[in-house]
C-alpha cells in the first residue's frame, strides 16, 4: 500500500517567499494514516526551504538528493535544480519517482515535477499536490485583492484547499525566506482647487 502526501503552496511577494504544506498523509485512496506529517522543511543551513508532495518514500529520495546538489553547487539553487533535472531524466530509478517539490531561496521560486522538468512559476504562486488547484485558485484571489503577506496568503490558500479536498487537512505548517521589502504606496493626488490667474 503507498502512503502519499498532499498539498502544498508556495507564495512569493514584496522579498518574501513562504512554503505551505498540509499534514495529511493518505493510505491508499480512502485512509487517512497521519494528520501531523512534516512536508515543509529547512535545508542548507536553513538558506533554502522546499515542500515536496505525492509518495513519501519517493519525496524523501529526491529531497535528500536535491540537498546533495546544493552542498554540491554551493547552494546556487537554480544550478541545484537543473543538475537534479538531469540526474532524475537520465537515471532509471530516479525517472520512476512519484513526487514533486517546491524549492525556494530568497531569490528563486521553482517547482521540481515528476518528469525531471524545472519550471519558475508566474506571479510568484505555485501548488501542488491532490489539492493544488483549489490551493492555487486561493492564493492568486489573495495575492490580486488582500494585502496579506506571503505566508498569510499561503496558509489561507491551504486552509481553503482543506476545506474541498478530502486528501487535505488544515494541520499547516510554513517555512519563509527573505526579507520583506517596503512597498512604496502611490501618493495621492491633490484635490485642492487650483487658483486661476485673473480670478
Amino acid at each position: 500500500m503507498e502512503f502519499r502526501g498532499t498539498t502544498i503552496c508556495a507564495v512569493k511577494k514584496n522579498g518574501v517567499t513562504a512554503i505551505a504544506g498540509d499534514g495529511q498523509v493518505t493510505m491508499g485512496e480512502s485512509v487517512i494514516f497521519k494528520n501531523t506529517a512534516i512536508k515543509v522543511r529547512r535545508i542548507y543551513g536553513g538558506k533554502v526551504i522546499l515542500g515536496f508532495a505525492g509518495s513519501v518514500t519517493d519525496a524523501f529520495a529526491l529531497t535528500e538528493r536535491f540537498e546533495g546538489m546544493l552542498n554540491k553547487f554551493a547552494g546556487n539553487l537554480m544550478r541545484s535544480a537543473v543538475e537534479l533535472a538531469d540526474l532524475w531524466r537520465n537515471d532509471k530509478v530516479g525517472r520512476k519517482l512519484d513526487a514533486m517539490m517546491i524549492t525556494a531561496d530568497e531569490n528563486t521560486l521553482l517547482i521540481l515535477s515528476g518528469t525531471g522538468e524545472v519550471i519558475e512559476p508566474d506571479e510568484g504562486v505555485c501548488a501542488i499536490g491532490s489539492g493544488g488547484n483549489y490551493a492555487l485558485a486561493a492564493a492568486r484571489a489573495l495575492i490580486q485583492e488582500t494585502d496579506y503577506d506571503a505566508e498569510t496568503i499561503a496558509r489561507k490558500a491551504l486552509k481553503i484547499a482543506s476545506e474541498i479536498c478530502v486528501f487535505t487537512n488544515d494541520n499547516i505548517r510554513s517555512e519563509v525566506v527573505g526579507e520583506e521589502k517596503a512597498v512604496k504606496k502611490p501618493a495621492k493626488k491633490s484635490t485642492a482647487k487650483k487658483s486661476v490667474k485673473g480670478e
